[in-house]
């Protein structure tokens, strides 16, 4: 007898997460869709803890990676993809809490609407982790994804979906180019929007992040893994100018340039002692300001106007750190070119060396296709 199909496989890539899985597959249990229609997929990517002990006691299947080092996320990601039986994939990162409706509601909207080949969620607005830092960071993508529902043009996988057809059509998350959570994502959605299908937004799809922020880590993935490689996709593209969606609107890059060059007349007051620059840089700080006021709104309605005055210079901090990512990728692009792997993983390749489980590989189109030998 031939095993009928799952609608949905959810799979969680983990490392290291014990601590925090009891919470986050708990709540994927006490999703409202039938436990029948889905399975949970955990994926551990060579933890050092109890994660696969605890996967274990939520998890339909568990798939450890037996490697001395991580691989990353898009690596876990696609390894549970091997394996899925649903005609959706459902990604949710270790630190993702559902809420009860998100797996229907996925559900509902693939079942519905044909034309969606992939879409995401939002966090909502209740983070856990306290802190002025973690509650500005997961509040501010909240509220990002709640102001552009609809049609999008990249993919996120903290608590997204993609029909598995697509997926595998798409060639899968790029394991090769991005061994540690970077835009692996970002980069997936790019292909599939590539292959001519849609991606939705639905701000109603939420769940509680639960990461702890410091403001170190925030710097570091801002301008590390997020900022300098998407602006190297962009740049490898040729669509740094023309993508408008997320955090890359229009006027999101014009309040990245105000600050820029706020920063700028503050460097020229001091090496020209005329404090009339500063006037100039006020001036532009405060454009940006008034360009931001439904963010503050947000806040002020969510946590208070005390906190939404508190977290000022730390939005202030995000536009600066943006324009660094982008001088920094334009400068990496065309200094190095595309990323590359793990130089161990890089020799295997080359030399053909087949493992289970198997090597991270290059995809077979892309924006880096051209480098594909």
């Amino acid at each position: 007898m031939i095993a009928r199909s799952l609608e949905l496989s959810v799979i969680v890539p983990a490392r290291n997460e014990a601590q925090t899985l009891p919470k986050s597959l708990s709540a994927l249990l006490r999703s409202d869709l039938p436990r029948e229609r889905w399975e949970l997929i955990v994926v551990d990517d060579a933890s050092t803890d109890a994660t696969v002990q605890v996967a274990g006691r939520y998890a339909d299947v568990v798939v450890e990676l037996p490697r001395p080092r991580p691989l990353g996320p898009a690596y876990a990601r696609n390894r549970g993809g091997d394996i899925a039986r649903g005609d959706v994939i459902v990604f949710v990162d270790a630190d993702v809490c559902v809420h009860p409706d998100t797996l229907r509601k996925f559900a509902e909207l693939f079942q519905h609407d044909a034309s969606v080949g992939a879409a995401f969620g939002s966090y909502d607005a209740d983070p856990v982790a306290p802190g002025l830092v973690s509650q500005y960071r997961n509040l501010l993508h909240h509220h990002v994804h709640q102001r552009s529902g609809g049609d999008a043009e990249t993919f996120w996988a903290g608590c997204g979906a993609v029909r598995r057809t697509v997926f595998l059509d798409a060639d899968m998350f790029d394991e090769w180019h991005y061994p540690r959570p970077q835009i692996e994502d970002v980069e997936l959605g790019g292909r599939i929007r590539a292959l001519g299908h849609r991606i939705v937004l639905r701000p109603d799809i939420q769940a509680t992040h639960l990461k702890r922020w410091t403001l170190a880590g925030l710097l570091r993935t801002d301008l590390l893994d997020r900022g300098v490689p998407w602006t190297r996709l962009l740049v490898q593209q040729g669509t740094a100018t023309r993508v408008a969606t997320l955090n890359l609107r229009r006027i999101e890059k014009a309040k990245t340039a105000l600050v820029g060059f706020a920063i700028a007349f503050v460097v020229l007051a001091w090496l020209m002692g005329d404090t009339r620059w500063l006037i100039g840089s006020g001036a532009l700080v405060l454009a940006v300001m008034a360009g931001s006021a439904d963010l503050y709104a947000c806040f002020a309605r969510v946590r208070g106007l005390r906190f939404a005055l508190a977290v000022i210079p730390l939005h202030l901090l995000y536009y600066a750190t943006n324009g660094l990512s982008v001088c920094l990728g334009w400068l990496i692009h065309h200094a190095v070119g595309e990323p590359r792997p793990d130089p161990v993983v890089e020799a295997y390749a080359e030399v053909g060396v087949q493992r289970d489980p198997p090597l991270p590989c290059r995809r077979r189109g892309g924006p880096w296709a051209e480098s594909v030998t």
